[in-house]
């Protein structure tokens, strides 16, 4: 058996992202990297996703350069890597992004999980008397992928 390794096309990293819902997401501050498991959902060119403050969202905030990997392991030996390198925005609960964190609320509520990594703590936090809960978007720069697979 021999392995073989491949770039994705354009398309089929696209096409990866939307069938995707879980993934990582990278995120620096003062040159120290952070990596962390999200939920999202893909559509046209943006990846949604949604959180409880913290220090991800201190540090996109901070620096909103970002990138999502997410990979398929369907079989030993074979594997897909797609890498979304984009820029971090936040959807305010203002008139301004009214439209679109409905439009990526819709997009996640489509999977019954989408609010369990971005929603959970592991220490309790206080009640608040507002939602602190946010939506946010990963807009596409770029994107690259490969694939890996067992040939005989």
């Amino acid at each position: 058996m021999t392995m073989v390794l491949r770039n994705m096309s354009h398309a089929e990293c696209l096409a990866m992202l939307e069938g995707s819902h879980y993934g990582h997401l990278a995120c620096c501050n003062d040159g120290q990297p952070y990596v962390v498991p999200l939920y999202f959902a893909f559509q046209a060119r943006v990846a949604y996703s949604f959180s409880m403050p913290g220090r991800k969202i201190e540090w996109m905030r901070q620096n909103p350069k970002v990138c999502l990997q997410v990979e398929e392991s369907p079989s030993k030996g074979s594997w897909k890597s797609v890498v979304l390198n984009g820029r971090f925005q936040e959807l305010t609960d203002t008139d301004a992004w009214h439209e679109e964190r409905l439009h990526a609320w819709s997009l996640l509520a489509k999977h019954f999980d989408w609010w369990e990594v971005g929603s959970l703590k592991p220490v309790d936090v206080p009640l608040a008397t507002a939602s602190s809960h946010l939506f946010y978007g990963i807009y596409l720069n770029d994107v690259s992928g490969r694939i890996a697979m067992q040939v005989d």
